[in-house]
């Protein structure tokens, strides 16, 4: 059966008849153009939207050494290294680096998941989780972070 369409204003409903059921659906007008890397939306009124922009940001040296850091502590886990000291070695890397890259396994799961969606608060980087003590404690952790966002 051949849908009907019905203009309502500026977006379009279509209705369907399906074994006596009526379907509904809406077109909205808006087109999806790249710029650059990156997509935006444009609306019908001509205005340029980049919500990928504003939602997420990843900090990609704070993804590497997340990612790093993780994969080091799985050796330690698996006894394939004793120590940061030989995974320093391994990596060509100063130890203090190694170990203050370890300590980013002691995050918490939920500030874990938000670095790696990009969400975290834009001051939370690399060098700012180098130059600070983390708290071990998930509810201290959580504490430093929503003081990043007041």
């Amino acid at each position: 059966m051949k849908p009907k369409v019905r203009t309502l204003g500026v977006p379009i409903a279509r209705e369907r008849r399906d074994g006596g059921q009526i379907k509904l659906s809406t077109f909205i007008p808006l087109k999806i153009r790249k710029r650059g890397a990156s997509k935006v939306v444009v609306r019908p009124d001509g205005a340029v939207e980049s919500p990928s922009k504003v939602a997420t940001q990843i900090d990609q040296p704070l993804l590497v050494a997340l990612t790093r850091a993780f994969y080091w502590q799985q050796l330690l886990d698996d006894g394939v290294v004793a120590s940061g000291s030989e995974i320093a070695q391994r990596e060509g890397l100063h130890h203090s680096t190694v170990n203050e890259l370890l300590r980013l396994t002691l995050l918490e799961p939920a500030i874990i998941r938000t670095i790696l969606a990009g969400q975290q608060p834009r001051c939370m980087s690399l060098l700012w989780f180098q130059r600070n003590p983390l708290p071990t404690d998930w509810v201290a952790q959580r504490e430093v972070v929503t003081a990043f966002d007041v």
